[in-house]
């Protein structure tokens, strides 16, 4: 049967529906359309996140500061200005040639390894806070989603009530097409929930890999800051590297908040 002429198809229940129903299902639709979009754009920019960081162990097999930078800007990796490694080395370089220049004011007061690893802590957080966005949508979207549907399927059923008050008998052709909307409204709910909880979840967990490659980055810039050579990397176990303070550089500034 077609179910553009089925007296129950979705054409058939579109045209039944009334402003409630319609309603429901257009806010439904608009926040697929919003979640998929997060989903495609958020899960594109993670897989060029992932080439810059696979590049970032290519920074210290260069010979210069600069040719590093350039080492980070892998083919397919993000733009220099939305690349969180780039963005991290040029913060901490920031950080210690101003901490040189600029040792009469009241930051010069400061240790540089305290300095440059509150900077690169800074970067982190800025970093972390740019691969958040967009996940609070689909966290609402997700445990919205549900409920939204069932209120069309709560107002479908009320139609259906209504619709044998008022005609006095109970035949299957009066509530089959308002219950026929209340059960669409629920699997339309549903079917836009999902998908926002699952990639929700897979990019939250994505972004915390992420943060963690960042924050292990930004230790071994702090060793080659503060000693003029890189280290493959620091263990939170081990005692800081000569000049690094117990409880000033990145090994305990770095982790707060993380």
């Amino acid at each position: 049967m077609d179910p553009n002429t089925s007296p129950y198809g979705l054409a058939a229940l579109w045209s039944q529906g009334d402003a409630v129903i319609k309603t429901v299902a257009v806010l439904l639709l608009l926040m697929s359309i919003v979640s998929w979009w997060l989903i495609v754009t958020r899960a594109w920019r993670l897989m060029k996140l992932r080439r810059a960081a696979r590049a970032s162990a290519a920074f210290w097999h260069a010979t210069s500061f600069e040719q590093g930078l350039q080492a980070l800007q892998a083919s397919g990796a993000p733009a220099p200005s939305l690349n969180p490694f780039r963005h991290l080395a040029l913060e901490g370089q920031a950080a210690v040639a101003h901490h040189e220049s600029n040792r009469q004011e009241l930051h010069g007061q400061l240790s540089l390894a305290e300095w440059a690893a509150e900077a690169m802590r800074g970067a982190i957080d800025e970093s972390a806070e740019r691969l958040r966005s967009g996940l609070s949508v689909l966290a609402s979207v997700g445990s919205t989603a549900p409920f939204v549907g069932l209120f069309g399927t709560v107002w479908g059923i009320y139609h259906a009530l209504v619709g044998i008050g008022t005609s006095g008998q109970a035949s299957i052709d009066q509530v089959a097409g308002p219950v026929g909307e209340a059960l669409i409204m629920t699997a339309f709910g549903l079917a836009v929930a999902i998908p926002a909880v699952l990639a929700y979840n897979a990019l939250n967990r994505a972004n915390r890999s992420l943060t963690g490659q960042l924050k292990r980055f930004a230790r071994q810039l702090h060793a080659y800051f503060l000693t003029g050579s890189p280290v493959a990397a620091v263990s939170m176990a081990h005692e800081p590297p000569p000049g690094m303070k117990p409880h000033g550089g990145v090994l305990a500034a770095v982790q707060k908040g993380h």
